[in-house]
This record gives C-alpha cells, sequence and structure tokens, in this order.
C-alpha cells in the first residue's frame, strides 16, 4: 500500500536519519532560492510552485530525484553532467556529496523563468483583440 503525504513535512518525517536531514536541506536550499514560491505535495513529492511548477525533488533508495523542468536542466547541462539525468530529471547519489548550490542556481533560473512566462501571459492577456468575446 502507497503511503499518501499531505505535507512536505510528513513526506520527510518518512524518512531515515541521515536522509531526514538531506531533505530538511534541500527543502531550505529551495525556499532560499525562492523565498515567494509555495509548498505543495505534488505526484506525491514535494513541490514548489511559483507561478507554475517549478522544482519538485524526492528521496529514492540510492539517491535524490530533483525535478526542475527540462528547461532547467538544459540550462545546466554541463553542470549535471556527471549525474545519471532524463529530460526532466537528475539523480544525486546518497554516496556523493549532495550539490546544494547547483540546486539553488537552478532553482533560481527556473524562478526567473517562471516569472518571465506569467509576465509574458499577463501582457498577451492585455494586447488589444484579446479580451473575451
Amino acid at each position: 500500500m502507497k503511503v499518501i503525504f499531505n505535507t512536505i513535512d510528513d513526506y520527510i518525517l518518512g524518512f531515515k536519519g541521515d536522509i531526514q536531514l538531506i531533505l530538511h536541506r534541500v527543502r531550505e536550499t529551495i525556499r532560499a532560492a525562492a523565498p515567494e514560491a509555495t509548498e505543495k505535495i505534488s505526484y506525491g513529492m514535494p513541490a514548489f510552485y511559483l507561478k507554475g511548477n517549478l522544482v519538485h525533488f524526492a528521496a529514492h533508495t540510492h539517491h535524490l530525484g530533483f525535478y526542475p523542468a527540462p528547461s532547467g536542466l538544459e540550462a545546466f547541462r554541463k553542470e549535471i553532467s556527471r549525474y545519471k539525468n532524463s529530460k526532466g530529471a537528475v539523480q544525486f547519489p546518497f554516496d556523493q556529496p549532495v550539490p546544494y548550490e547547483l540546486i539553488a542556481e537552478i532553482v533560481r533560473f527556473r524562478v526567473a523563468e517562471n516569472l518571465e512566462l506569467a509576465a509574458i501571459k499577463k501582457q498577451q492577456r492585455r494586447r488589444p483583440g484579446n479580451e473575451p468575446t
């Protein structure tokens, strides 16, 4: 039976010792890089939201999964190349130091990206001819 978490606190408490410490630090790293973002559980994982999905993270058996959307990984392709990664995820192994500063940089990139996209959408809604009929 799969456990359903309602808060990030609940999620973190579901893990033991060192993994809890890593999850707490990842959460604090994201909060510091995106102080205006709100927290939620999405797809069963801790997530941060700011004018849209910002980032998700999750503890797995041997690694921390970090999910900053494909654009967040593409912008840091060189920096993440030493880790197993895919279009939308990067795996930070628990047997290596977690790159908290890299996580912060990626989050700051995603904040700027989300704010820019929100501003563009807002402008498009205000253009003449875009009024609802």
